[in-house]
């Protein structure tokens, strides 16, 4: 099975900001992409794209992204250089105790700056990953939906990741919060071999579900656990 990119967009008051932000933590270039800034990935690292929208955070998203940390003293630059570029500390109930640091960035979404030493991300990459709420059974879907293996499963918990390495996506397993909104995060696949109509058919027969065409072409569907995500047109 090929293997796909994935994106993940970001809904922002500010995508220029927004992006200029997240440039400045991850060491990469932006790019304007057709209304849309664009911060591209390669295969092992996750592209991350902002696009305009007024919609308001409400509560915790539902993905969050992991920073990880080479070597000891990474995470307070990393921290230092996030509260530099805009961001700032967020209490999400994390105790004392927990080396991670938790975030948000100029526009209130959470993200992790993990210690070094961490053996679950060793050679994941700076964005080490996206850490999902969500089932196991979303977890094996997008497993086939991104030809990617699945490098941890237990105890309702998964992971996948590229075969090229690099950045791991995980769902935590259940309680899930129930879904009240769109979410503001979500993923962006781009068609392998340029047929959308073939990657949506073959995405439908893994469990997604339909939902909209966009005016950009792009077809809207949702995941088994109803987060919604897009695939583009070539």
């Amino acid at each position: 099975m090929l293997s796909r990119t994935l994106t993940v967009t970001f809904d922002a008051h500010d995508p220029a900001r927004l992006a200029r932000f997240w440039a400045g933590m991850l060491g990469r270039e932006v790019v304007e992409d057709a209304g849309a800034v664009l911060l591209p990935g390669d295969d092992t690292q996750v592209g991350l794209q902002f696009v305009p929208s007024n919609t308001t955070k409400a509560g915790p998203n539902r993905i969050h992204l992991h920073l990880t940390s080479a070597q000891p003293g990474d995470q307070e630059r990393t921290v230092a250089t996030a509260l530099e570029l805009g961001g700032g500390h967020l209490d999400v109930g994390q105790r004392p105790e927990e080396g991670h640091i938790v975030l948000a960035d100029p526009e209130g979404n959470e993200f992790c700056v993990i210690e070094a030493g961490n053996g679950f991300l060793a050679g994941c990459g700076l964005l080490g990953e996206l850490a999902c709420d969500g089932t196991r059974e979303v977890g094996l879907f997008w497993s086939a939906a991104l030809g990617w293996p699945l490098v941890w499963d237990q105890d309702e918990e998964t992971a996948v990741q590229s075969p090229h390495g690099g950045t791991k996506v995980a769902w935590g397993g259940p309680p899930v919060a129930p879904k009240k909104a769109r979410n503001r995060q979500r993923f962006d696949l781009a068609p392998a071999g340029g047929d959308q109509q073939a990657e949506v058919d073959r995405l439908v027969s893994l469990g997604a579900t339909r939902l909209d065409v966009g005016e950009d072409g792009a077809v809207e569907l949702a995941d088994p656990d109803g987060n919604e995500f897009r695939v583009r047109r070539n």
